[in-house]
């Protein structure tokens, strides 16, 4: 999101070209009264508008130019329905580095996509402690299953919530149960303890039906977000591949998928300590912990807890992350396959999108920066 600052210097550049004063009003009053569930331009319309900005700047270009930057800026209160001012917001870019050469760019047309991929939804599969599956989508809302002194309910919104009988017998051995999201797919699960979890899409969580002895213990693969109940006698453990994470009662979320260079934990509230290896690293509210494949771990506090947990609350969100970060996020999302036909775009991009638009949507995002990309049936294609 711009400051007030960077806001007047977008519209003081704007308005320093001949013919762009209509063009700085009209911008203005869409950023002022921008909806969520409204339109923002048609197509023709925001076409016109790039063009002209581009027009503009290309005139302005030096006769030496250096190497682009392509940390390009979306400053843009939007959904799916203000797609138009994301794709005016990529154009910005060479106005706010006036300092930088502007890169002569032509306006391809985008034309509606021959194929397309829906976005997830809720969706997941339980798997009790004697092999049985329950697909969660299509199970009615109720009790599912009763496991010892344990009930499992689905609820009318959606979660699943596990309630220990009034008669629990504290001798009785617990199940292990086990809840998958599959690609293009999310859920939501209270704990036997009250505590709250989602799982995002191609995650996995693997607990007891009744937490007993001195920890609460959780294995997750994937990425999830935890509201943890909070007791001192009882500490919270989180397993993953590469570390285990110890809390008494907190929030934070944890991405720990293989296919991610860096596992990160991060804090919105409480503390968490991380254990890797024979070290032990202490978070405070909005820091993470990143650790890579050999174990080297890194704490910074040079984060926006906003874009670790965007996912959670139905946004894509990025900040300075390049084309493959976005589009692993979209295969795991839209469930589908990422081909690279040449080389890696080497583009940095921020933004924030809702989650709910059909895979098309992202993509424009990413065409009116102007890397070919495309869907072909269960496959989006990087030309």
């Amino acid at each position: 999101m711009a400051t007030p600052q960077e806001r007047d210097e977008l519209f003081a550049i704007i308005t320093a070209g001949k013919k762009d004063q209509e063009l700085s009003d009209l911008i203005r009053t869409a950023w002022n009264d921008l909806h969520l569930d409204a339109p923002l331009f048609n197509s023709t319309k925001t076409e016109l508008i790039l063009k002209n900005i581009l027009a503009s700047g290309n005139a302005q270009e030096p006769t030496e130019p250096k190497k682009p930057n392509y940390n390009l800026l979306l400053w843009a209160k939007f959904s799916a329905a203000a797609v138009g001012l994301l794709f005016l917001s990529f154009g910005f870019y060479s106005y706010l580095h006036k300092d930088k050469p502007v890169v002569k760019k032509s306006i391809a047309k985008i034309n509606p996509p021959q194929h397309d991929a829906l976005p997830g939804g809720s969706k997941a599969v339980l798997t009790l402690a004697n092999g049985k599956t329950i697909i969660l989508d299509n199970a009615q809302n109720g009790t599912l299953a009763k496991q010892g002194n344990t009930v499992v309910n689905k609820t009318a919104d959606g979660k699943l919530v596990y309630n220990l009988s009034n008669m629990a017998d504290d001798n009785a051995a617990p199940s292990i149960n086990t809840i998958n999201t599959p690609r293009g797919g999310e859920y939501q699960v209270i704990l036997p303890d009250g505590t709250k979890v989602w799982l995002n899409a191609a995650s996995s969580i693997r607990f007891p039906t009744r937490f007993t002895g001195n920890t609460r213990d959780v294995e997750i693969t994937g990425e999830a977000y935890f509201e943890v109940t909070k007791n001192k006698l009882m500490p919270f453990r989180v397993k993953t591949d590469r570390a285990d994470i110890e809390v008494l009662g907190t929030h934070f979320n944890v991405m720990a998928y293989g296919d991610e260079r860096l596992m990160k934990t991060t804090l919105l509230e409480g503390a968490v300590n991380i254990k890797s290896g024979s070290l032990t690293y202490k978070l405070k509210p909005g820091q993470q912990a990143q650790i890579n494949a050999t174990g080297n771990t890194k704490v910074t506090s040079d984060i926006d807890v906003d874009d670790e947990v965007a996912w959670k609350n139905g946004i894509f969100q990025f900040r300075d992350a390049g084309i493959d970060v976005i589009l692993r996020q979209a295969a795991r999302w839209y469930d589908v396959n990422i081909t690279y036909k040449g080389k890696l775009p080497l583009r940095e991009f921020t933004g924030r999108l809702s989650r709910n638009v059909k895979a098309s949507e992202l993509l424009k995002m990413i065409q009116y920066t102007g890397i070919a990309v495309h869907i072909e049936g269960k496959n989006i294609i990087v030309d």
